[in-house]
């Protein structure tokens, strides 16, 4: 069973063989609980709009914090899942996993805040629905059949006319990031710290244009919860998620050396070493990734909720303050994924289309008024005062795109 991968879904960078995937399966079966179900069982999710509905509310009982379903089944075709989180704590992220992969995801579930969705396109199987922090983290999730081909030619060859465009615009952006990394390491490896500030900075925005499409990778020989083989926690683990077991690495190490101490030290040189080894193993396995329309709008509204989590707090950059070069990369490259998926959605819901497009034009005209050619990266530091003025604004900006973008990758998963 293949599915295609998803954005910001954590990938396997070595193949699973078919006994050790199906041991895999009957061990998450038999740790839930899970029964056979077939597609006429009352727990079979409802159809609308082309896409099976599945709900999820984490909330806290008398017995701990639990992810609650209100389907344990769905029929093969595109499948949404949204997310409430009612009162957990212990519970804020949602995966959709099959043989270990995330092909589905949401993070930042803060309790109280509206729901969030996601939309993919599942042929039959087990799936696998992980919640850490649950009183039972896994649960199985059964879809039944075989997804139907889609119905509306034009559509198709449209949206897969700009999933090429999309797959060549990723490529791209890898092999910026590998050039960017090897300049900021020769920066580092010369003791020159203003320019080795400066090369950051530069190198910066690629990952955060694309970093729904790669951040997923783990290495071979890891579990995907481990951050020891994680690739994105390799290359862009922050104080915020900092994992004592596994300690500091990649950027933001970097960028603690280079804006905090003020410093070149050897540490800082081996930092440099391990990133552009690893951003040389994300560019080898971003070559293996396909995409399905709904990924590239998965990809895109992600992207937006991680200009609200961590750019617009201020936490991404917590020691050079370049956050806002952050958060226009992440803009360009949720704007990317939608451009390719523009002239498909212009025959879905053209009303659609033109406000969103409306949408990030006002939203790079808001940025637009940061830009400053003299600071690092283009953009005038995120100063505590800086975000004090404009953070409401910009979230404001943000989160109404959002909330548009967010209804897309349903649209063309069902044209």
């Amino acid at each position: 069973m293949k599915h295609a991968i998803s954005h910001r879904y954590r990938r396997l960078a070595s193949a699973i063989s078919v006994t050790a995937s199906a041991a895999l399966l009957l061990s998450a079966c038999a740790a839930t609980g899970a029964s056979s179900l077939t597609a006429t069982d009352s727990s079979v999710a409802k159809v609308v709009g082309g896409a099976s509905q599945v709900k999820a509310t984490l909330k806290t009982s008398g017995s701990g914090d639990v992810c609650a379903l209100n389907s344990t089944s769905a029929k093969a075709g595109p499948v949404t899942f949204t997310i409430t989180n009612t009162d957990s704590t212990a519970i804020t992220e949602f995966e959709l996993q099959s043989d270990q992969r995330i092909i589905g995801e949401k993070e930042n579930l803060v309790p109280g805040l509206a729901a969030v969705s996601f939309t993919v396109t599942l042929t039959g199987g087990k799936y696998q629905v992980i919640c850490p922090g649950a009183t039972t983290e896994s649960q199985t999730f059964t879809v039944v059949g075989k997804a139907a081909s889609t119905g509306n030619g034009s559509v198709q060859e449209a949206l897969a006319s700009g999933i090429t465009g999309y797959t060549s615009y990723v490529t791209q952006e890898v092999n910026n990031m590998v050039s960017g990394s090897i300049a900021l390491k020769n920066a580092i490896d010369s003791d020159d710290l203003a320019a080795a500030q400066k090369a950051y900075a530069e190198a910066r925005p690629y990952y955060e244009r694309i970093e729904s499409d790669v951040e997923g990778f783990v290495l071979p020989g890891f579990k995907p919860t481990d951050n020891a083989g994680n690739l994105d926690y390799l290359v862009d683990m922050r104080a915020s998620n900092l994992d004592p077991k596994v300690g500091w690495h990649g950027f933001h190490a970097i960028e603690k050396d280079l804006f905090q101490t003020k410093a070149i030290s050897q540490g800082t040189k081996a930092f440099a070493t391990e990133l552009v080894a690893n951003v040389k193993k994300l560019d080898e396995l971003s070559k293996t990734l396909t995409y399905k329309p709904e990924d590239l709008a998965n990809g895109a509204s992600g992207l937006l909720e991680e200009v609200q989590t961590s750019k617009i707090s201020g936490e991404e950059e917590a020691y050079s303050h370049i956050d806002l070069v952050d958060f226009a990369a992440n803009i360009e490259g949720a704007q990317q994924s939608f451009a390719y998926l523009q002239d498909g959605l212009k025959l879905i819901d053209p009303a659609l289309t033109t406000k969103i497009t409306a949408e990030f034009a006002a939203v790079t005209t808001l940025l637009d008024k940061y830009k400053d050619p003299s600071s690092l990266g283009g953009y005038i530091r995120y100063t505590a005062k800086v975000k004090a003025a404009d953070a409401p604004s910009l979230s404001k900006a943000v989160e109404a795109l959002h909330e548009d973008l967010a209804r897309i990758a349903e649209k063309v998963a069902t044209a």
